[in-house]
């Protein structure tokens, strides 16, 4: 069986757990602390940061992007709705600015202690910019393209999720991207962020294993 190593609050975690949930895809789950990595996440993947996923025939992947790809191979119907080629395209410029420029102000507004000279309330603003972008993009079905969730969405929704996180009572506030805040809430109220954020304590090597997703 897979080994996946996670944090229940990183988001790139949830975007695996996410992926692993909707193909069905069980795995021995070990949560973990990233101030006290464990020794045998840190001999398969030097690098440090979660999710790693170990998988039968011993390789590793501990990409997160890397892991949803490896699910939709394993089930290509994942996704329960087809997005047509201008759909895909869009989605995957889409995630690639979150992971590389909303991430990195995101980091500075809510983590702004961890930096020096850093302001945070410019980074915040870099965030709503691209946030006013999706607007422009997004439908008006319960998630970004479809009723159902797809790869966009569990991509992105995280990192927004932490966003607001950084300051609910200011997120929801705002009036510039409506229906960013819609798409949001549909996800903060859906099964399958109830089904991948249960609590679980630390792995320790003699502890009896966990097993996720265990309610297919």
């Amino acid at each position: 069986m897979p080994i996946l190593y996670s944090f229940k609050r990183c988001p790139y975690a949830m975007r695996a757990r996410m992926a692993l949930y909707l193909s069905k895809t069980v795995v021995e789950l070990r949560e973990v602390s990233l101030k006290n990595k464990p020794q045998s996440m840190l001999e398969i993947s030097p690098k440090g940061t979660v999710p790693v996923l170990l998988l039968d025939d011993g390789s590793v992947i501990d990409e997160s992007i890397e892991i949803i790809e490896w699910c939709i191979k394993k089930k290509k119907d994942i996704f329960k709705d087809t997005l047509n080629k201008e759909q895909e395209l869009s989605a995957e410029d889409a995630i690639k600015l979150f992971d590389e420029k909303f991430k990195f102000h995101l980091d500075r507004y809510k983590y702004a202690t961890r930096y020096e000279d850093v302001d945070e309330i410019l980074h915040r603003e870099s965030c709503v910019e691209i946030l006013k972008n999706m607007e422009k993009k997004i439908s008006n079905k319960r998630f970004f393209y479809t009723n159902h969730v797809n790869k966009i969405d569990i991509c992105i929704l995280p990192f927004i999720r932490q966003f607001r996180i950084a300051n609910p009572e200011w997120f929801d506030r705002q009036n510039e991207f409506p229906k960013v805040q819609k798409w949001l809430d549909s996800f903060l109220k859906s099964s399958i962020l109830e089904k991948i954020m249960v609590s679980h304590e630390l792995w320790k090597k003699d502890n009896p294993a966990i097993f996720f997703p265990t309610n297919l």
